[in-house]
């Protein structure tokens, strides 16, 4: 078992991505209730649809503000994550914004990532990566 960070942009870009790195490794992502039903949702118009993307991955959504239910089509490739404890307030999004506004963040994620975070969520990285897009 493995984790790592993506430049892709959309979920099965990500999962195509870490099969260049990992060829036999079964790929699972990992995102909210509130990502999942976007992703599900998404009219993705010029890609692939949510049914073949997931042919790439499979999806793990963790519960915040609610647990996600898949429709029955996509049962078979989206699972819970359990999880011990209570991560509703935790929100890339909202580390991200923190640290652009050199806002504290460090309080929003586990200890033992706070390196790991700063290192790829930096105002600085995300500019150089949107430059090279």
């Amino acid at each position: 078992m493995a984790a790592a960070v993506s430049a892709g942009g959309l979920f099965y870009e990500i999962a195509r991505e870490a099969r260049e790195h990992f060829p036999e490794a079964r790929v699972h992502l990992v995102c909210g209730r509130d990502a999942a039903e976007r992703i599900v949702g998404w009219q993705y118009k010029g890609q692939p649809a949510i049914e073949e993307q997931l042919r790439e991955f499979r999806l793990l959504v963790a519960a915040r503000g609610g647990e996600f239910t898949a429709p029955d089509a996509l049962r078979e490739c989206v699972a819970a994550l359990a999880l011990d404890g209570e991560f509703d307030a935790v929100s890339s999004t909202e580390v991200r914004e923190r640290m652009a506004a050199g806002e504290p963040w460090e309080h929003l994620v586990p200890s033992a990532s706070t390196e790991l975070v700063r290192r790829y969520y930096s105002p600085l990285v995300f500019s150089r990566n949107a430059r090279n897009l």
